[in-house]
C-alpha cells in the first residue's frame, strides 16, 4: 500500500510541479491496486473478515446453521476453484503463451493477472479449513481457523 501512495505521489508531483508527467506511473498504480485488492480478498477470507449477508443465516441455529455454514462455504471453494484458479491459471497461461506486454512498463499481462489464480488458490485452502470446521462442528474465529493473527 505504501508503495502505490508513493508512486501516486509521484505521478502528482511530476505532473503538476515538474509539468512533465512520469509515463509510467499511472499503469503501474493500476496493476499494483489489482494485487492489492486481490489478495487483501484473500486475507479478508481467510480472517473471515469479508463481507457477509447473515440475514438469514444468523436466525438459524444448532443443525441447520451448520448445514447452511457447509453449504456456504463449500460454494466459496467451487468457486474459487473453478473461476479463481481454473479461469485465472487459463488467464495467465494464455497472455504468457501470448506474450502481450504493457504499454508503459513493457510486463508481460501474465504477470499482472498472475494475482487473480494466486488469490483464488488462497481463498480455496481458507474455504477448506473453513469448510472442514464446519463440518467437525468447530466454530471458531477467522484468526483460530485460518492461523492468521
Amino acid at each position: 500500500m505504501g508503495a502505490m501512495v508513493l508512486n501516486v505521489l509521484w505521478q502528482v508531483f511530476t505532473r503538476f510541479v515538474l509539468r512533465h508527467p512520469s509515463s509510467f506511473t499511472e499503469e503501474l498504480a493500476r496493476y499494483m491496486m489489482i494485487w492489492v485488492g486481490l489478495l487483501g480478498s484473500a486475507y479478508a477470507a481467510g480472517k473471515k473478515s469479508h463481507l457477509a449477508l447473515d440475514l438469514v443465516t444468523s436466525r438459524l441455529d444448532g443443525a441447520r446453521k451448520r448445514v447452511s455454514e457447509i453449504f456456504i462455504h463449500a460454494f466459496i471453494l467451487l468457486f474459487a476453484v473453478t473461476v479463481l484458479l481454473g479461469g485465472g491459471g487459463r488467464l495467465v497461461w494464455i497472455q504468457l503463451s501470448l506474450g502481450q506486454q504493457s504499454a508503459a512498463l513493457q510486463l508481460k499481462l501474465g504477470y499482472v493477472y498472475l494475482a487473480v489464480p494466486l488469490a483464488g488458490l488462497c481463498i480455496a485452502f481458507y474455504s477448506f479449513l473453513a469448510l472442514r470446521d464446519a463440518v467437525r462442528g468447530e466454530a471458531r474465529t477467522g484468526a483460530q481457523s485460518s492461523g492468521l493473527n
